[in-house]
């Protein structure tokens, strides 16, 4: 199966000399069956998994040469890592809607007037303050705190994962200085 989805790719179709396509065809069949399996013990999800290989694989081949000697090792530990974030970024999303449930529950049953418009007014501050926040801080800080990981935001953003939480921690100070203020 390795083989056949390795040869669906038409070499015209890949940004490499002819030899480094067999070069890569080769990593490709030997490791596919590893960096699946790696995901899958992570994910428990075999299509999931399946899904984070292509994305390795995609990632590696965009950024590193296919005859690297370090590419197997490279491979494995980057669908260690994106499957665990996948799993951290679930988890992130299931804490968020259940949040978001319990407090849609909680203001659809409130019929507390003054409650209501307390929260009404908390909000409203929260979205002026990011008003003024520049674009940049203010897209990392909607990004993250819509349960995106680092890699997405960064992705999102144009800027290197390394920038995200320096971004983010000085939007998240400024932010809170904006809202008190």
């Amino acid at each position: 199966m390795e083989a056949q989805i390795a040869m669906s790719v038409p070499v015209s179709d890949v940004s490499m000399p002819p030899s480094m396509v067999q070069v890569f065809e080769s990593l490709f069949v030997a490791e596919y069956a590893r960096v699946v399996g790696i995901a899958n013990r992570v994910l428990a999800d075999r299509a999931e998994a399946e899904d984070v290989a292509q994305e390795v694989f995609l990632d590696f081949h965009r950024h590193h040469s296919p005859a690297a000697p370090y590419a197997p090792a490279w491979l494995r530990r980057a669908a260690w890592h994106r499957a665990l974030n996948r799993v951290r970024g679930r988890r992130r999303r299931e804490r968020r809607e259940q949040l978001d449930a319990a407090g849609a529950r909680d203001d659809a049953w409130s019929s507390d007037p003054q409650r209501i418009a307390e929260r009404n007014y908390d909000r409203e501050r929260v979205r002026s303050a990011m008003r003024k926040l520049p674009p940049r801080a203010a897209g990392v800080l909607a990004l993250r705190y819509s349960g995106l990981s680092y890699a997405e935001v960064a992705e999102a953003m144009g800027i290197g994962v390394g920038q995200v939480g320096t971004v983010l921690r000085r939007a998240e100070a400024r932010l809170k200085r904006e809202v008190e203020s």
